[in-house]
């Protein structure tokens, strides 16, 4: 699971009735289902990664040539901050595909007898040739429904139109999501049991902009979709490479991406506000200073020995 809301999401679905807590990079839990009486519980290995696209190197670690058959991924992306919204999906969703094209190639090359087949739709699937599916099942989930729902109309719809792209265009389900709704989190569990314990596909659908979002993988297709909505935009200037390039471009138009220079990517997770601790962080930043001040003087007594020719 990446990003935003999934810790909350991730309870719900393991029946914890306790308090979310922010995600230190990467963290393990696991989640049983019992198929019926007397016999073995079905087992989830569930991975959560925090620090969102900063710390998406970390990915390697849950996708393995031991379950890269079994994998499905969860993406969390977080409805009240739109302007973050396209760049997070982009770069997580390419760590995830590069990893696993990387352990199914190799796979392929030694000959291992595990499983190094990426996922290929059913000559059905609506759009199947225009479209790229996600290499392994993939389920959008939009979080904070609720701080969504209260934005201006026509922002809903650009970014209910192209979530509903992007899933569509990944072969993936989409759902929205708000912690203070029960029934729109039932809904949202009952997507991630489809793909932890292979339960029966969600009935719930729904493409109203104005109602949370529940759309199953191959129930959507770009005859419903239509174009993107363009009131302030002028398709003919973005000079797009292809169809996701355009509803990328459009996208950013209306959310102007954050300022990259200013968000300087965190790979210490020390360093990343939402991990703070001003006590701790305050007794590092002396312990930082000592060491650069013992570091000058180390470099200074150096300069000043004399070395033989």
């Amino acid at each position: 699971m990446f990003e935003n809301g999934k810790t909350t999401i991730l309870l719900r679905f393991l029946d914890r009735d306790e308090a979310a807590k922010p995600t230190l990079a990467l963290e393990y839990t696991f989640g049983r289902r019992a198929r019926g009486h007397n016999t073995p519980k079905d087992i989830a290995h569930l991975w959560e990664l925090g620090g969102g696209i900063s710390l998406s190197d970390l990915v390697q670690i849950p996708i393995t040539a031991d379950n890269v058959s079994s994998l499905s991924v969860v993406l969390v992306l977080d409805l009240s901050k739109p302007n973050a919204l396209w760049e997070t999906m982009e770069r997580l969703l390419d760590s995830a595909r590069s990893q696993v094209e990387k352990v199914c190639a190799s796979l392929q090359k030694t000959g291992d007898s595990r499983s190094g087949k990426q996922r290929v739709l059913h000559k059905d699937y609506p759009d199947r040739e225009l479209i790229s599916p996600f290499p392994v099942p993939l389920l959008i989930v939009g979080s904070k429904f609720d701080i969504f729902q209260d934005f201006d109309s026509e922002k809903r719809k650009v970014i209910c139109k192209t979530l509903r792209f992007i899933a569509h265009f990944y072969g993936a389900s989409l759902i929205f999501s708000s912690s203070k709704s029960e029934a729109v989190m039932s809904k949202s569990r009952s997507f991630v049991n489809q793909l932890a314990f292979g339960t029966e596909r969600p009935k719930s659908f729904s493409t109203d902009p104005s109602k949370p979002l529940a759309i199953p993988a191959g129930f959507d297709s770009l005859n419903q979709l239509g174009p993107p909505v363009t009131s302030d935009v002028d398709i003919g200037t973005l000079h797009a490479k292809n169809p996701f390039d355009l509803w990328k471009k459009v996208f950013e138009r209306v959310f102007p991406p954050e300022n990259t220079k200013e968000r300087k990517e965190l790979k210490d997770p020390a360093k990343d506000p939402q991990y703070s601790e001003p006590l701790i962080d305050s007794i590092r930043a002396q312990k930082d200073q000592e060491l650069e001040q013992y570091k000058r003087e180390q470099a200074k007594s150096w300069k000043s020995l004399a070395l033989d020719p």
